[in-house]
């Protein structure tokens, strides 16, 4: 019999201790210096070679592995730590917000059930989130990974509270009318892909056409809705977003409340992006209605500024939250004292079962910052969305696509003496070279069908100087473009 007490355990804790300080060490010297670094460079092909070997099969130096991260890892970031970086949506994180998760992954805890702390952190950061949105506190909510699992996690519970139905025991197969969903055609694909997961499907969603602002019709909602029902369908769920990922769009979220009380549905809101908007005074009326919503998805790994990855959903009535998902095993019985003593355990509100400590770099930053921090930085995002909106107004050869909303920002290059397709082909070369050259990250989109320079600022550490670099660079690069590629 083998007696040997094996241990992943480091061989030389004084060697491990001095790895952990240079780590931290990089870590603050790489954000220290940032805005003076290439946004991105392409990965070289021996790099990607090197993380293509099969599995190791024999000890290597703890020193050794952190030399080829430092290497062939640590170079080739995304860049969405830098503040220039505006594609996608997507945040930055903190210095502290990073320490924070080295200190949960350390404790290492499983955030489901048991009395321990970290279950109390996230009840509070969760009580926290209900006041930020304007949830009463007896709702309920639970931390997720994302806008996507935030999401399908309330729509799992709005399909799971149809009245008269217990479609969580019996399925949807027995329903003599088919549920229908209503989003707008700007709506986030995560709702298809939820609403396909949870049984609905695809041709269950009704996509509600948008006006010039590519907001959502209410007009037309409530035409489809009545259109529904004399059908014979069974209309279930509206979603409005707030603040859409291609413009930045803000659904008639009061209108869509309307309808859904007129009409005894229930109402979502994909707040995965803009619901932090809230924050901001110009913003605040706009999105008061998100305040009476049946459930809200918003992330705070985006507009809060915390490190990847940390979304929330919010449950207005919290019995039908927990009945949504509940359920006991025999190896999970909660007691009223000992280790699985503690708060109603997180299995009875979400998919899950092993969960992080995702709330502690919250519950950190928010101590750090304070409320009234993070109301500046996103206001400070919006104007900084306004100013380069400006910027390309005032420069002949740039157009607006879209009109600025929040803190989303679309143009184009346009000499105005071009068709559609070379535009496209213009802009495209554009946004390559931005990002190649390490300048900056814009993304793109369509809108209307034309190729579109998208600016998605969440960003913690943008000045007002990085949209003034973005449009001097577009300009110089569009320049060279149209006198290097044949655009006759």
């Amino acid at each position: 019999m083998d007696k040997e007490n094996r241990t992943l355990d480091p061989r030389d804790w004084e060697k491990m201790r001095n790895l952990g300080h240079q780590m931290v060490d990089d870590l603050i010297d790489y954000w220290k210096g940032i805005q003076e670094k290439p946004i991105w460079k392409p990965i070289p092909e021996e790099v990607k070679k090197s993380l293509d070997e099969p599995i190791p099969s024999h000890h290597m130096d703890p020193q050794e592995v952190y030399n080829e991260f430092k290497e062939n890892i640590f170079p080739y970031n995304k860049g969405n730590v830098h503040p220039r970086f505006f594609a996608w949506i997507q945040g930055t994180g903190t210095p502290l917000g990073t320490f924070a998760d080295l200190m949960a992954s350390g404790m290492n805890p499983n955030v489901t059930i048991g009395e321990h702390a970290p279950m109390y952190v996230d009840k509070q950061v969760i009580s926290w989130c209900k006041e930020m949105m304007g949830f009463p506190p007896e709702a309920s909510g639970i931390l997720v990974s994302g806008g996507s699992m935030a999401n399908i996690t309330a729509l799992t519970v709005a399909r799971n509270s149809i009245k008269g139905e217990n479609i969580r025991k019996s399925g949807m197969s027995h329903l003599d009318k088919k549920l229908i969903l209503y989003c707008s055609t700007e709506t986030h694909s995560c709702i298809q892909k939820a609403a396909e997961i949870i049984g609905l499907g695809s041709e269950n969603i009704r996509e509600i056409e948008v006006n010039e602002f590519y907001e959502m019709r209410s007009d037309l909602l409530e035409k489809q809705i009545f259109s529904d029902l004399e059908n014979g369908f069974r209309p279930f769920c509206i979603v409005g977003t707030s603040g859409t990922v291609n413009t930045g769009a803000i659904d008639p979220l009061d209108e869509i409340l309307r309808i859904s009380r007129m009409y005894d549905l229930w109402f979502h809101v994909d707040g995965a992006y803009g619901a932090l908007a809230k924050l901001d005074p110009i913003y605040e009326n706009r999105l008061k209605a998100i305040e009476k919503a049946d459930s809200l998805a918003f992330d705070l790994h985006k507009w809060f500024y915390v490190p990847y990855e940390v979304g929330c959903t919010l449950i207005r009535d919290s019995e039908k939250h927990r009945a949504a998902f509940s359920q006991t095993p025999n190896y999970l019985i909660q007691e009223k004292r000992g280790l699985a003593g503690g708060p109603d355990s997180l299995n009875h509100y979400g998919f899950e079962l092993s969960r992080g400590f995702k709330a502690l770099k919250v519950w950190m930053s928010l101590k750090e910052n304070g409320l009234e921090a993070y109301k500046g930085m996103i206001a400070q995002n919006n104007r900084q969305a306004e100013y380069l909106g400006k910027l390309v107004e005032s420069q002949e050869g740039l157009e607006l696509m879209a009109p600025v909303s929040m803190s989303i920002t679309c143009y184009r290059m346009n000499p105005g003496n071009l068709p559609e397709q070379k535009l496209k082909d213009l802009n495209r070369e554009i946004l390559l070279r931005i990002q190649e050259e390490g300048i900056a990250a814009p993304s793109s989109t369509l809108l209307k069908g034309k190729f579109t320079l998208r600016v998605a600022n969440v960003n913690q550490r943008t000045r007002f100087e990085d949209m003034e670099i973005l449009v001097r660079e577009t300009i110089r690069i569009g320049k060279e473009v149209l006198s290097d590629l044949d655009f006759s």
